[in-house]
C-alpha cells in the first residue's frame, strides 16, 4: 500500500526527474519557431507542487495528492503544464479521503484525471500526451485486476506509457518526419518514472539545479527607461454615443485626429464610436467627437508625466540589472467595485503600455516562450476592482492556464476571451461594448479578433525542414496566421513579403510592432516600405513593442 509519505516523496523525484530532463524534452519540439518549452512549463507544473509538498506533513494518500493538486493547477504553464495538472487534479479527486492507495484506487483516479484532460482540450489529438496518459490508464485498470499491488500497477502504468510514447510519430505525421516523439509525452513519461523510482524501490531521483531556468522574470526587460522626448502629451480616450440623426462620416473623426495628433484608433459601428488619440489639444478631439453623439466614457492621461515618474521611480530601485534578475510584476488584492476590468498577456514595455492604454488594468508578463502561470493569471484578476473581469491569453499556450482561474475566483465573474495573438488581443479591446452582457460581449471581441490577421517575424530555433527546404537555427523566418510562410535574409524583408501576403483589397488597418531586438532604423525601413506599398488606399502605424522574441508583429485588417 502506498500511505501518504510515500506518495508525497513519489511525486516529489517525478518532479525532479522531469525536471533534470526539460532541457531534452524541449528539443524535441519540432517547429523551427522559438516555443520549445514544453520541459520547461511541465517541469515548473510539478516543481510547484514539490515545493508545496515540502512543508506537507499529512499521513492520509488523499491530502497529499489534494496539495499537490493544488499547486499544480495555480503553478500551471502552458498548455502542456495545464494538462499535466489536470491529470494530478482527477488523480486527487479520485484518491479523495483514502488513506492508503492500492493499486485499483491508482488507476481508478488516474482515469478521472484522463477524462478530465480530454474534456479541457477543445479538439484532443491523438499522437500527444493525452494518448500517452489515456494508454497508461487503461494498462493500468487491466493491471489492476489481474493484481491490485500498486507497485505492479504503477509500474505497469509507466511501462504503456513508454510504449505510447514510441508510438506517437505513427498517430502525428507531422513527429515522423521529424524523427522524435511527443514532448508532452515524454514529459509525462519522465514523471512517472521519477514516482516509481521512489514507489518501487524507494529512491529519490537526486534534484539538479539549473542555474539557467528560464522563469517568467528571466525573460522580463529591466525597468525601462523612458524617453522624456514625447512629442504629444496627452493619450486621449472617449467613446461616443452615435446620434442616429447624426449622417457625418467617423472617417471625418479620424482625419481630423490625425491633425492634432498620432497614435489614432477610430473604431465604430452603428451605436458607438471608439477613439483613441495622442495630443496635445484633448479639448479639441472631445468637442470633435461630440459632433458625433453623447460622450459615454472620457479619459485623458499626461503622458509626460507618467513617463517622467516611471523613471524616476525606475532610478529609485533599479541598478543595472540583467533580465534574469528583473522583479516580477506584484499584483495587489482590490475589490470588485466597477463593473468591468481587464487582465491581458503580453511581453515587452511598448505592449504592455498598450494594452494599458487600450483600457486593460493589469498586463501580466508572458507570451510566446515565457508562458505565465495559472497563479500570475489569478493574481491580476484579483487585483482588478471589477465584478467582470475579462481575461485575454494572446497566446494560444496561454488559454489553458487562463481558463483554470475562472473556478478559483469566487467574488467576482471571470470571462476568458481566447485571443491567441497579440493583434487579436488588441482588436478584442477595441471592441468591447459596455452597454452589453459579458456573455455577448465576449462573442463581440472573439468575432471581430477573427478578423484580424496576425503576422509574425522572428528566427528559427533549431534546424527544421519547410515545404521541402532546410531551415537552418538563427535564419530569419515569417509566420502568416499560425503557419510558417517564409524564410528570409533579413528580418525586414521578412515582413514586407509577409505584408504582400497577407493585405488585400478589403484591408484598412496595418499596424507594425516592432520588438526589442529591431533597431529603430529597421523598423523606420520597414515601415517606409510598407507606406510606399500600401500607404495610398491602407492606414498604416508603427508601434515600437519591445516584445521579445519576434522582430516584428504585423496586425492586418
Amino acid at each position: 500500500m502506498i500511505n501518504g509519505e510515500i506518495l508525497k516523496n513519489a511525486i516529489i523525484s517525478g518532479a525532479h526527474n522531469i525536471n533534470a530532463q526539460k532541457n531534452h524534452i524541449n528539443d524535441l519540439n519540432i517547429f523551427p519557431v522559438p516555443d520549445g518549452d514544453t520541459g520547461t512549463n511541465m517541469s515548473m507544473t510539478v516543481m510547484a507542487a514539490a515545493k508545496a509538498l515540502e512543508d506537507c506533513d499529512a499521513e492520509n494518500a488523499g491530502e497529499v495528492a489534494k496539495t499537490a493538486a493544488s499547486a499544480m493547477l495555480r503553478g500551471a504553464r502552458g498548455n502542456s503544464g495545464v494538462i499535466t495538472s489536470i491529470l494530478f487534479r482527477g488523480f486527487a479527486q479520485g484518491l479523495k479521503d483514502v488513506d492508503e492507495v492500492n493499486g485499483k484506487n491508482i488507476a481508478a483516479a488516474l482515469g478521472i484525471g484522463v477524462d478530465a484532460a480530454y474534456k479541457a482540450v477543445t479538439k484532443p489529438a491523438e499522437g500527444t500526451i493525452l494518448t500517452v496518459a489515456r494508454m497508461a490508464y487503461e494498462a493500468g485498470v487491466e493491471a489492476s485486476k489481474e493484481n491490485s499491488d500498486p507497485v505492479f500497477v504503477w509500474e505497469t502504468i509507466v511501462e504503456k506509457a513508454n510504449e505510447a510514447l514510441a508510438i506517437t510519430p505513427e498517430l502525428l505525421p507531422v513527429l515522423k518526419r521529424a524523427g522524435v516523439v511527443d514532448a508532452g509525452g515524454k514529459g509525462l513519461c519522465s514523471i512517472f518514472e521519477g514516482m516509481l523510482s521512489y514507489i518501487k524501490d524507494g529512491e529519490m531521483v537526486e534534484y539538479v539545479e539549473d542555474t539557467n531556468e528560464p522563469t517568467i522574470e528571466t525573460f522580463e526587460s529591466a525597468a525601462a527607461e523612458f524617453d522624456d522626448d514625447i512629442e504629444f502629451t496627452y493619450c486621449t480616450e472617449f467613446i461616443v454615443g452615435r446620434d442616429p440623426e447624426i449622417e457625418t462620416d467617423p472617417e471625418e473623426l479620424r482625419d481630423f485626429l490625425k491633425e492634432i495628433g498620432d497614435c489614432v484608433v477610430v473604431v465604430n459601428d452603428e451605436e458607438i464610436i471608439k477613439v483613441h488619440v495622442h495630443t496635445e489639444t484633448p479639448g479639441n478631439a472631445l468637442t470633435k467627437g461630440l459632433e458625433f453623439g453623447q460622450l459615454l466614457t472620457v479619459k485623458v492621461e499626461n503622458m509626460k508625466e507618467q513617463h517622467k515618474n516611471a523613471k524616476k521611480n525606475s532610478k529609485k530601485t533599479t541598478k543595472k540589472k540583467s533580465k534574469k534578475d528583473a522583479p516580477k510584476e506584484e499584483f495587489v488584492f482590490a475589490e470588485p467595485t466597477e463593473e468591468f476590468g481587464f487582465v491581458a498577456v503580453a511581453a515587452g514595455d511598448g505592449m504592455k503600455d498598450l494594452f494599458t492604454e487600450l483600457g486593460c488594468t493589469n498586463v501580466v508578463s508572458g507570451g510566446q516562450s515565457m508562458n505565465p502561470s495559472t497563479d500570475d493569471i489569478l493574481a491580476a484578476v484579483n487585483a482588478t476592482p471589477a465584478k467582470t473581469v475579462f481575461v485575454l491569453p494572446n497566446n494560444k499556450n496561454i488559454i489553458l492556464a487562463a481558463e483554470q482561474t475562472v473556478p478559483l475566483v469566487t467574488d467576482r465573474t471571470v470571462v476568458i476571451v481566447p485571443t491567441r495573438t497579440l493583434p487579436q488581443g488588441m482588436t478584442a479591446m477595441l471592441n468591447f461594448d459596455p452597454e452589453i452582457s459579458p456573455e455577448s460581449n465576449a462573442q463581440l471581441m472573439m468575432d471581430a479578433a477573427h478578423g484580424v490577421g496576425t503576422g509574425l517575424v522572428t528566427f528559427a530555433a533549431r534546424n527544421s525542414e519547410f515545404d521541402g527546404k532546410k531551415i537552418k537555427e538563427g535564419d530569419i523566418i515569417a509566420l502568416k496566421n499560425g503557419k510558417l510562410t517564409i524564410t528570409e535574409k533579413s528580418a525586414v524583408k521578412a515582413v514586407v513579403k509577409l505584408a504582400k501576403s497577407m493585405v488585400t483589397r478589403d484591408t484598412s488597418f496595418i499596424t507594425l510592432i516592432y520588438g526589442e531586438d529591431t533597431t529603430e532604423e529597421d523598423a523606420q525601413k520597414a515601415y517606409e516600405e510598407l507606406q510606399d506599398r500600401f500607404g495610398t488606399r491602407t492606414d498604416i502605424s508603427l508601434v515600437k513593442g519591445d516584445q521579445p522574441v519576434y522582430y516584428f508583429i504585423l496586425s492586418v485588417e
